[in-house]
């Protein structure tokens, strides 16, 4: 037995899997032919699943993922390339 406190982060690991699935539903989006950022905004702004194909179960993957996180990390991670 040791006395060391061990760390665990669940957000780095949630952070790639949500960056992970929404690679995934881009790429399900492009293979039906459309316009992936103005589906995932779509589904974004409405929570309305309708905007995302149900392709290689686009549909079911973003639903998993809570709306709010993702947009606050699409927020965070645009300000962060945008640094100097």
């Amino acid at each position: 037995m040791t006395d060391k406190t061990r760390s665990f982060s669940i957000h780095k690991d949630a952070d790639t899997s949500m960056k992970d699935t929404l690679i995934d539903v881009y790429n399900a989006l492009v293979e039906k032919g459309y316009n992936p950022i103005s589906q995932i905004v779509g589904y974004i702004l409405s929570e309305d699943p309708a905007y995302i194909t149900n392709h290689n179960n686009a549909r079911s993957l973003i639903c998993q993922l809570d709306r709010d996180e993702l947009l606050s990390e699409l927020v965070k991670t645009y300000l962060a390339s945008g640094q100097k």
